[in-house]
């Protein structure tokens, strides 16, 4: 039997693969949970820079499996608990990962794909790819952070707006809603994914990192604390080989060379 949840890595780029194609690549308990250890173990390696999560077959995610809710033996409540318990931590490994992490979204991402999607640091949607956020059509509140990012990439309004009344979103939407990073034509989304952390890859992976922590820290950070998380993380960047690198190239006119001593 195929574990549901595929890794392959070349060249420091892990590719992450939802393997449920018979069932959208919707996430069990295993098929999650698996998830979020692979994201831990992909921290750690000092020879992975970037990750890319797509989906097999038709699907990029169609959120949690709601056979597995209905099969679970106790209340639907206790069987959601248990599954965003799990879920929850692959959307944390994901924004605490010191890396970037590019969502490949190659068909539907629904429901907890949706927000899976928008955890990500990037998303490269497909042409006729399509986002729902489809909580609320089947009586459920939307996790995984959805309510948290939705509502800074799109604005209250259309958050709002997508939560009440859950219309499938296009490519050409998303982009324009800026929900996505860029769109790309059917089955490129994972070359393209990979392309650009090809490029992150060139870049400065330290200052990569503060950005991401910074950044993502900002939202529930008070202005004269976050001044000093920026302080202290310049001050960290300006340390390390990458910052050094940085300094003396500007110093002496010429392109950086970064990474060379930082894994």
């Amino acid at each position: 039997m195929e574990e549901p949840v595929k890794l392959e890595q070349t060249e420091g780029i892990a590719i992450i693969t939802l393997n449920r194609a018979k069932a959208y690549n919707s996430f069990d308990v295993e098929m999650v949970q698996l998830l979020a250890d692979i994201l831990v173990k992909l921290a750690l390696d000092p020879e992975v820079v970037g990750v890319v999560i797509s989906g097999e077959g038709r699907a990029f995610c169609a959120g949690g499996d709601l056979a597995y809710i209905r099969d679970y033996g106790e209340t639907y409540g206790a069987a959601f608990h248990e599954l965003a318990a799990r879920f929850h931590q692959a959307i944390l490994e994901i924004r605490h990962m010191p890396k970037p992490v590019v969502a490949a979204i190659n068909g539907l991402a629904a429901g907890g794909g949706f927000s899976m999607a928008l955890a990500c640091d990037f998303r490269i949607m497909e042409a006729s790819a399509l986002l729902m956020q489809a909580y609320t059509t089947n009586g459920l509140s939307i996790d995984g952070g959805g309510t948290f990012i939705l509502p800074r990439l799109v604005g209250l309004a259309k958050a709002l707006e997508i939560a009440t009344f859950d219309q499938p979103i296009n490519s050409e939407k998303a982009l324009a809603w800026g929900l996505v990073t860029e769109v790309v034509k059917d089955g490129a989304g994972v070359k393209r994914s990979i392309q650009m952390l090809e490029d992150i890859k060139r870049r400065s992976l330290t200052s990569f990192a503060a950005s991401k922590k910074l950044i993502t820290d900002s939202f529930s950070t008070a202005f004269e604390a976050q001044l000093e998380k920026e302080r202290e993380l310049l001050s960290w960047c300006g340390d390390q080989p990458n910052g050094r690198e940085g300094v003396a190239a500007f110093l002496e006119k010429r392109k950086p060379v970064f990474n060379e001593n930082n894994r």
